[in-house]
């Protein structure tokens, strides 16, 4: 379902070669524009290159590897490289952050929660779990128009084959529209927030021509009318609010992403401060439904000082086998022919 899937049906594994060269490509650098005699920047950037090397090897689930975003050379994506979402896509601090926030708005709508839960293996193996949807999300903004239509299609087949009952009797579907629909926006929804709250304001014109960019590649995944433009989001959030319910799943799921090894070692501590900092994305009457209303998920000044510097040194990321830097090569591959 949108980005958050249900189920990824993956490529066969390709000669690991070309991936090991790319990902043993030279260490980035801190970047000079942060100013080093900052202890707390100093620090950001110094931590920030194990972090890049940690992301870059999460995006690459068994069966994918770095050169999926290299080709065909030349070959345009579904969005453009100016668009907000490049900008979003490419900080893995909003990712994490709108990630997480994006399932729990998942998981609080009982058809989706079910389906999630029941056929998946996020409980049994949460890492490749995130791999996969993570994969999924990078190949929809950055791959090449037609690896990603390929993908989109396989998924969609996938979805076809979901379906069952909630354990209140309701039945659902993957494929349903009005399920497809909410995962798609609560992922527009969850990645923006984030961003706004952990890297820089977007005006508010952006923030509606960033919905209105997300429309396409959503109706490709069977969205029939994805909200393109923040009213819409929010009129669709209102319709939705009656359906939206607690659930032990929602704890269990924090439970799980507090401890899975995503970050660097020295970076694994601010973990549940990236978890607090996407609960408090959520709208205020949302989280206290969900029970998530408590002092565990709130974040006091310095912490929020601490993931918003996070936020800003990940917008300076430039390892060689991010996705967005290898899609930048494929597109400038057509330049130099």
């Amino acid at each position: 379902m949108s980005r958050n899937r249900m189920t990824l049906a993956l490529p066969a594994r390709a000669d690991p070669a070309p991936a090991a060269r790319i990902l043993a490509a030279p260490r980035a650098s801190p970047p000079r524009s942060m100013n080093l005699f900052n202890p707390l920047q100093g620090l950001l950037a110094a931590a920030s290159l194990p972090l890049q090397r940690r992301m870059a090897r999460l995006v690459y689930p068994p069966g994918t590897q770095p050169e999926d975003f290299l080709q065909p050379p030349g070959e345009a994506a579904l969005l453009a490289p100016d668009s907000l979402s490049w900008g979003i896509f490419a900080n893995p601090v909003a990712m994490f952050v709108g990630g997480v926030a994006a399932v729990l708005l998942e998981l609080a709508e009982p058809r989706v929660r079910s389906g999630v839960w029941e056929h998946t293996m996020f409980r049994e193996q949460p890492l490749l779990r995130l791999q996969r949807t993570g994969y999924a999300a990078m190949m929809t903004v950055f791959g090449a128009r037609s690896r990603t239509e390929a993908m989109i299609r396989r998924i969609n087949a996938g979805h076809g084959r979901i379906a069952g009952h909630t354990p209140a009797g309701v039945a659902y579907q993957a494929s349903d529209v009005d399920l497809l629909t909410w995962v798609h926006a609560t992922a527009t929804f969850g990645f923006l927030q984030a961003y706004v709250a952990c890297v820089r304001p977007v005006a508010a014109d952006a923030r509606d021509a960033y919905y209105a960019e997300n429309q396409p590649s959503a109706c490709l995944y069977g969205v029939q009318s994805p909200p393109g433009s923040e009213r819409e989001l929010e009129a669709l959030l209102e319709r939705m609010r009656p359906l939206l319910e607690p659930s032990p799943i929602v704890l269990e799921f924090l439970a799980i992403m507090r401890t899975v090894p995503l970050l660097p070692r020295p970076l694994r501590a601010v973990q549940p401060l990236l978890l607090a900092a996407a609960v408090q994305t959520l709208p205020a009457d949302i989280r206290q439904r969900l029970g998530l209303d408590g002092p565990p998920w709130r974040l006091g000044p310095w912490q929020w000082r601490l993931v918003r510097a996070m936020g800003r040194a990940a917008d300076h990321l430039g390892l060689p086998s991010l996705p967005a830097q290898l899609a930048r090569r494929r597109l400038a591959a057509l330049a130099r022919d």
